[in-house]
């Protein structure tokens, strides 16, 4: 699996490095012909971009298991004007900090969560701590609405045992954001 996703990178570089070399020289032939070029290629990067995201991702990251999680990037206005008027049944008041994908602040594997799921910058996850997951019944993929700010938060990380009724929010590589976020008391909810 991995194999075939060197494979259809390398093609993807190859394909664009010889497009920028054939674009780069241009002469009569190759003005009449880009549009034609430009949308063969589009249509090529399409397809490998499709191949890519069909493979799964790599499975040894030391201990480990991924997970195939539809986290959302940014909901829509429509999506969460309705999710604000949504019951919740549970909710807490605890202790919400920021982190970030830097390897200072995680592990040798910053972008890969404690379930397996990969973080992406301006992803809706959460780290929590590992006492909200057992007292308190929140569970992997779990979504919980943060008092305060847009949308739901996915449950996507787990935090060191050392801490009690806290959560980390995913702030992708925005250390500043982090920073500027700080240390705040917050209520989640969800069912």
């Amino acid at each position: 699996m991995l194999n075939n996703t060197m494979k259809l990178l390398s093609s993807a570089f190859i394909l664009m490095l010889a497009t920028t070399f054939v674009n780069a020289t241009p002469n009569s032939r190759n003005i009449s012909t880009k549009l034609g070029n430009d949308k063969l290629q589009a249509a090529q990067l399409e397809a490998v971009y499709a191949e890519l995201i069909k493979e799964k991702p790599a499975r040894n990251f030391n201990h480990r298991k991924p997970a195939l999680l539809k986290a959302s990037f940014s909901p829509d206005s429509a999506k969460s004007s309705s999710r604000r008027n949504k019951s919740y049944s549970k909710s807490l008041h605890v202790t919400a900090t920021a982190y970030t994908s830097h390897v200072g602040q995680t592990d040798s594997t910053p972008n890969i969560a404690a379930w397996g799921d990969r973080l992406y910058p301006g992803m809706k996850s959460i780290a929590v701590s590992r006492d909200l997951l057992k007292v308190h019944g929140l569970k992997h993929g779990q979504k919980v609405r943060i008092k305060g700010l847009e949308g739901e938060y996915a449950v996507l990380d787990k935090m060191n045992k050392r801490w009690k009724k806290k959560i980390d929010i995913y702030m992708g590589m925005d250390k500043r954001k982090a920073f500027k976020w700080g240390r705040r008391k917050v209520e989640i909810l969800w069912n």
